[in-house]
C-alpha cells in the first residue's frame, strides 16, 4: 500500500528519499548526546530495555533519565522494542561530562560539547552507540510520516493542488531544526508525527465525512499521542472542533457515536498512564514531580514583555539552533528563513480573496480546524514558559504541518500560475542546500578538534616560550590575535601545546589577564580545545593550534594593560601543575600584554586645564587637587590628565614633588602613569589620561606656601622630558602648577 501511494505521487517520495538522506547526515554528524536532553531520553529507553519496566521520577540528580522519565510512555516503549537486543552496559562509561560547558549560551565561544568524545563512537557502531543511532535513524521515519502528512493535508484541504501540497512537504521536511530534532533521540519526532496524522485524519473527517473507520483511526492516532506527550492530550480540541462541524451535515446521533469511540479509544490507550501518575505523585499530570526532577520552580513571573523578547529566540530555534540549544547557524540561514516567511505570510491575504472567489478550491472549515490546533499549541507553548525557560521553537512542531501548510498557502500565490510547479522545484532545491550545509558548516566544526601541526608548521611557531607544566605538557608557543580590547570583549589566543607523555587525567587550561598591580580583569576556564581536545585524548609528541580566549571584565577600569597568563590545574583538587621554564622553576606564565581601552572616548571635566608641551612626545592637558591647605602628616590627592602627542616605545616615569621655596622635595610620588597599570608605551597619539597621585606631607614638614611640581623621566638613565615653548625651544625640565599648597 505505501509502495502504491508513493508511487503515485513521485514529488513526495523524491521528498522523501532527500528527506531521510540529508537526516541521516544529521544523524551522522552529531556527536553522540549533544541534542539537549538526549541523554535523558536515551537513559529513559535504557531503563526500560533493561527489564527494570516503567521509570519513576525521582528528586534531581538522582536518576539519570531525570525529569524525562515523567514522559508519557509510547515513545521509550517503542525505543526498548527496537534496542533491548542491544548490549548498552557501557552507556554510563560514554557520559564523561564537560564542566566547562556552556549550555544555552550560543553566542558564547566553544566548550558546546556537554559530553567529551572518543574514538569509541566511531563507525562500525557497537553496543551504547549502536543502540543510540537505532533509536535517531527510528526518529528519522517519525519525521518522514510527518512529511507525508504535511502533503496529504495539502492536498486535502487545497483540492488537489499538488505544487503547494509539495511545497508544504518541502517547508517541513528541510527545515534544518526539524532536521536536527528528527536525527536525535527524544519524543517530539514520535508527537509530531501523529500529531500531524491526526490534523490529516481531522480535515478528512471535514471533507468527505464520517465513517466509523476514521472515528476508529482518530481515536486510536489521538490516544497515541496523548501516551508521547501531554500535549497530545491537546489534540481533543481540533477534533471536538472537527465533530462539530460534522453535525451540521448528519444527524447528533451519527456524531455522538465519533465521540464515543474517539474518547473511549484515547482512554483505552492513554488513560492507564495518568491514572499511575494519580498514585504515584498525586497529580494526573505528573507535572509536579517533574520540576522537581528538572530542579526548577514552576512559575518565573513571564511577562507580555519578557514573551515577545523571547520571540527572537524561538524564531531562531524554530529553523536552526543546534545542540544543547547552544550552536547558531550563520546569518544567511536566518537571513533566508525570514525572507521565506515574509513573502509567505504577505501572500496569504492574496490566497484569502482568491480562495474566497473559488470556494470550491479551498475547504475553509478544514483552515479553521487546522487553526484551532495551532492555536492549543501556542497556547501550550505560553503557559509551559510560564513555568519555565523553554522558548525553543521545537515546541511548536506538533502544529508544523499546518504551519507549513499555511505558509506554502501564502507562497504560492506569489509566482503565475503556470509556473507554480517550478517556483517549487525552486524552492525545494534552495532548501535542500541550506539544510545539507548547516551539519557541515555549523555543527561539525564545534566539536572537532584544535588542528594538529607537522613539520614546517611546528618549525613557524611565533613567540617560543619553552615552558612546561608538571613534565606531562608543553607550550610550545603562542600568538595573540589582538594588541588592543575593550570590557567585554575578548582576547583570542592561540597555544601550541605538545603532550611530552601519555596523560591520564583531563587538565584544566585557565587562561588569565591580570593587571601591572595584580589585578584579575578576566579568567576563562577550559579543557583544551575549548572543550574538544581534552588532555587524556593527547598522544606524546602531538602539538596541537589550540585557539582559545577570555574576555575582559565589564567593570575594569580603564585605560590599563593586561598581562595574559597560563595556568594548567587538576578541576577536582584544584591543584596546579608546577611550571617550569627551560630547567627554572616559575610560579605564572605570563605570554605579553594587551591594552585595555575604554568602550567610548572618555571625556573629563578638568579644574585647571592647562597645555604644556614634554618633549614633544606628552601634553600636560590639566590637573585637579582636591585642597591647597593641608596639615602636616595629611594627604593631598593631585589628579594629572597626560595627553600623548605621539605613540612612544619607551615607559616613562611620572615624578610629582612637593617643593618649597628653597626647592627641597617634602612629598613625592614617582611611578608609572595610573598606578603602573598602563604605561606610556601603549598609549594611542591623541589619547587623554587621567593619573591620580597622592601626596602626603610629612609631620614635620614646616609651615608655609609650597609648590608642586610634575613631569617625566626614563628611569633607566633619569633623564628628564624637557618643557618646550610653542618654538620648540626648552623652557624647563619640570612644569609647576599654578595652584600653590599652603602647610599650616
Amino acid at each position: 500500500m505505501v509502495g502504491k501511494i508513493l508511487g503515485e505521487h513521485r514529488g513526495l517520495t523524491i521528498v522523501l528519499a532527500l528527506f531521510l538522506l540529508v537526516g541521516c547526515s544529521y544523524s551522522v554528524i552529531t556527536p553522540l548526546f549533544e541534542v539537549a536532553d538526549e541523554i535523558q531520553h536515551f537513559f529513559h529507553v535504557k531503563h526500560i530495555a533493561d527489564g527494570k519496566g516503567l521509570p519513576v521520577l525521582k528528586p534531581e540528580g538522582e536518576a539519570i533519565y531525570g525529569q524525562e522519565g515523567g514522559q508519557p510512555s509510547l515513545y521509550y516503549l517503542v525505543g526498548a522494542l527496537a534496542t533491548f537486543w542491544i548490549d548498552t552496559g557501557d552507556a554510563e562509561d560514554l557520559l564523561d561530562y564537560n564542566p566547562f560547558v556552556n549550555l544555552g549560551v550560543p553566542t558564547r565561544d566553544g566548550n558546546k560539547n556537554i559530553i567529551l568524545h572518543t574514538p569509541r563512537e566511531g563507525f562500525p557502531y557497537v553496543g551504547t552507540v549502536l543502540a543510540v543511532h537505532v533509536l535517531r535513524w527510528l526518529s528519522l521515519l517519525y519525521g518522514a510520516l510527518t512529511v507525508a502528512a504535511t502533503y496529504f493535508v495539502g492536498r486535502e484541504v487545497f483540492s488537489e493542488n499538488e505544487a503547494l501540497a509539495l511545497g508544504a512537504a518541502v517547508l517541513t521536511a528541510f527545515n534544518p531544526q526539524f532536521l536536527f530534532t528528527n536525527a536525535a533521540v527524544n519524543n517530539d519526532g514520535l508527537l509530531t508525527a501523529l500529531s500531524s496524522v491526526a490534523m490529516l485524519l481531522c480535515v478528512l473527517l471535514v471533507t468527505r465525512g464520517p465513517s466509523t473507520r476514521r472515528y476508529v483511526v482518530l481515536g486510536v492516532v489521538v490516544g497515541l499521542a496523548a501516551l508521547t506527550k501531554l500535549t497530545g492530550l491537546g489534540l481533543l480540541a481540533p477534533v471536538l472542533l472537527a465533530l462539530a462541524m460534522v453535525s451540521r451535515r448528519c444527524s447528533v446521533r451519527e456524531v455522538a457515536k465519533g465521540g464515543v469511540i474517539v474518547g473511549s479509544l484515547v482512554l483505552l490507550l492513554a488513560g492507564w498512564w495518568y491514572v499511575r501518575n494519580w498514585q504515584l505523585y498525586g497529580d494526573f499530570t505528573g507535572m509536579n514531580m517533574f520540576f522537581q526532577a528538572l530542579g526548577d520552580t514552576p512559575g518565573r513571573g513571564l511577562t507580555l514583555e519578557m514573551l515577545l523578547e523571547e520571540l527572537e529566540g524561538f524564531r531562531l530555534s524554530y529553523w536552526a539552533v543546534f545542540g544543547w540549544f547552544n550552536v547558531l547557524a550563520g546569518r544567511w540561514v536566518y537571513g533566508f528563513f525570514d525572507v521565506l516567511v515574509f513573502a509567505g505570510v504577505i501572500g496569504i491575504p492574496l490566497a484569502l480573496v482568491r480562495g474566497l472567489k473559488r470556494r470550491d478550491s479551498v475547504s475553509f472549515s478544514a483552515l479553521l480546524v487546522m487553526v484551532v490546533w495551532m492555536v492549543v499549541v501556542a497556547a501550550g507553548y505560553v503557559r509551559y514558559n510560564q513555568l519555565i525557560d523553554a522558548a525553543t521553537g521545537r515546541l511548536a512542531f506538533p502544529a508544523i504541518c499546518c504551519v507549513s501548510v499555511l505558509l506554502g498557502w501564502g507562497l504560492i500565490q506569489l509566482p503565475p500560475r503556470t509556473h507554480r510547479g517550478t517556483f517549487v522545484g525552486v524552492l525545494g532545491a534552495v532548501m535542500v542546500v541550506v539544510a545539507i550545509a548547516c551539519p557541515w558548516l555549523y555543527i561539525a566544526p564545534v566539536y572537532a578538534g584544535p588542528p594538529l601541526l607537522a613539520g614546517e608548521e611546528i618549525e613557524r611557531i611565533t613567540n617560543r616560550t619553552d615552558v612546561t607544566y608538571g613534565g606531562q605538557m608543553e607550550l610550545v608557543g603562542y600568538e595573540i590575535e589582538t594588541e588592543e580590547v575593550r570590557p567585554t570583549e575578548a582576547v583570542y589566543v592561540t597555544l601550541y601545546w605538545r603532550g611530552l607523555v601519555e596523560i591520564e587525567r583531563d587538565y584544566s587550561v585557565s587562561l588569565v589577564v591580570l593587571t601591572p598591580g595584580g589585578e584579575l580583569i578576566g579568567q576563562e576556564d577550559s579543557y583544551p580545545g575549548l572543550g574538544a581536545y581534552p588532555t587524556s585524548a593527547w598522544h606524546p609528541g602531538e602539538v596541537a593550534a589550540d585557539r582559545a580566549w577570555v574576555r575582559i571584565g565589564r567593570r575594569t577600569s580603564v585605560p590599563t594593560i593586561g598581562w595574559v597568563g597560563v595556568n594548567v590545574y587538576y578541576l577536582p583538587t584544584m591543584e596546579r601543575l608546577e611550571v617550569s621554564r627551560g630547567r627554572e622553576a616559575v610560579d605564572q606564565v605570563f605570554l605579553q600584554p594587551v591594552k585595555v581601552s575604554p568602550s567610548q572616548p572618555v571625556e573629563y571635566e578638568i579644574s585647571q586645564p592647562m597645555s604644556s608641551n614634554l618633549g614633544d612626545r606628552i601634553e600636560l592637558a590639566g590637573y585637579d587637587v582636591d585642597r591647597s591647605r593641608v596639615q602636616p602628616g595629611e594627604t593631598l590627592t593631585l589628579t594629572l590628565y597626560w595627553r600623548a602627542r605621539v605613540e612612544m616605545d619607551e615607559d616613562y616615569t611620572v615624578f610629582t614633588h612637593l617643593v618649597d621655596g628653597e626647592e627641597q622635595t617634602w612629598a613625592q610620588s614617582d611611578g608609572y602613569p595610573v598606578g603602573g597599570d598602563y604605561p606610556t608605551s601603549f598609549w594611542g597619539e591623541g589619547e587623554l589620561i587621567r593619573d591620580e597621585r597622592e601626596l602626603t606631607v610629612p609631620p614635620d614638614a614646616p609651615g608655609g606656601e609650597y609648590s608642586i611640581e610634575v613631569g617625566f623621566y626614563l628611569a633607566s638613565s633619569g633623564e628628564r622630558l624637557p618643557v618646550l615653548d610653542e618654538a620648540g625651544q626648552v623652557l624647563d625640565n619640570r612644569v609647576v602648577l599654578d595652584t600653590p599648597v599652603t602647610i599650616d
